[in-house]
């Protein structure tokens, strides 16, 4: 009933293109994300050596991206090699970057009201942590975005990206149809160097709140009692009326994740995603291995962005950039200290 439901809220929102992803969603069985016990992954020591998850498997299906849904890629000037060596083949870099960011306070957070798949803006608020974040993240490269299909996350990531140092152009790439793909073509070689490309997906939306959707979050739990209204927000496998577990939630947001993002990090291309609460919990249980107990506990605010370094195969947390004049994220790796210094000699 809850994936009824669901679809029909999915198809009441064609404008935001959710049918045209629905056939790249995979089907996987319910209880699929089953995982064993392993020790806790803080975010200062990386990735766990303990015991493997189901999500820890990435070898065999990294390499099946569909050729159909390859980009062109660009060659952006600050991370390329220099002219001196025009003459050997353009390496990338073993390493790429991962940003997180959870949309910013939309209206109904605001409102204390469940949202879920609701498509609700941004708060005055949302606007202020979204251009917070991008400040944060100014120094880091960003080759291609991915939201979900809900602007309140959209209005984060272009809100974030006016205050990069490069200057480019977040651009929604538009496949729903050939005539959208043909109406929304750049035909200058010099505009596409400076454009991002922005791809949005249902799959990466909030979780589905069923018959929660826009009631009151206090009256809901004087309604039903605190405890009920607990379980169906913080536990695993328990979805409310017609809605959403975060397993349901999980079993969407990681197989799209497996399928179109990881690629492109694999191929060395910067990657960042603005999306919500739970499709972010999901991607992270995934990231660092987490068993269903640890990422009911996972807390995520609004606004504030999480780095990944991705290198030889591995995911790496790196926690929160401090901000755009501080050197701690760019400690972490020579390749983001020299983005970050190429940036300071463009921008003297």
């Amino acid at each position: 009933m809850a994936t009824e439901v669901c679809n029909h809220a999915i198809g009441t929102l064609q404008s935001h293109s959710y049918l045209s992803n629905l056939n790249h969603s995979r089907n996987l069985r319910s209880g699929s994300l089953r995982f064993a016990t392993k020790d806790f992954v803080s975010s200062n020591n990386g990735l766990s050596k303990g015991r493997s998850s189901h999500f820890g498997r990435r070898s065999c299906f990294v390499i099946q991206s569909s050729a159909s849904h390859s980009q062109t890629s660009v060659v952006d000037p600050v991370l390329s090699p220099s002219r001196s060596n025009t003459g050997d083949s353009y390496k990338k870099s073993n390493e790429a970057a991962l940003i997180l960011i959870r949309h910013g306070e939309s209206l109904w957070n605001e409102k204390n009201l469940f949202t879920g798949c609701v498509d609700v803006p941004l708060s005055k608020k949302g606007i202020d942590e979204a251009i917070e974040a991008g400040k944060k993240i100014s120094n880091i490269p960003v080759d291609v975005i991915f939201t979900s299909a809900l602007i309140r996350a959209q209005m984060t990531a272009m809100l974030a990206m006016t205050q990069h140092r490069r200057g480019k152009v977040p651009v929604v790439l538009h496949d729903e149809s050939e005539q959208a793909k043909a109406w929304s073509q750049v035909f200058s070689e010099d505009t596409k160097k400076q454009s991002i490309p922005v791809t949005t997906a249902w799959q990466l939306n909030e979780r589905m709140y069923g018959e929660l959707q826009g009631l009151n979050k206090q009256e809901t739990a004087d309604r039903y009692g605190k405890e009920q209204v607990h379980e169906w927000r913080r536990s695993y496998d328990i979805p409310p009326p017609n809605g959403e577990s975060l397993e349901m939630c999980a079993e969407r947001a990681v197989a799209y994740f497996r399928d179109r993002i990881e690629p492109k990090l694999l191929s060395g291309k910067n990657v960042m995603i603005a999306a919500h609460g739970n499709s972010l919990r999901s991607i992270i249980m995934y990231l660092d291995k987490l068993t269903s107990q640890e990422v009911i506990s996972l807390e995520l605010s609004t606004g504030i962005p999480m780095l990944y370094i991705f290198k030889e195969g591995r995911f790496i947390r790196r926690g929160s950039p401090i901000g755009p004049t501080e050197a701690g994220v760019y400690a972490y790796t020579k390749h983001l200290a020299l983005y970050r210094q190429k940036l300071d000699e463009m921008f003297q």
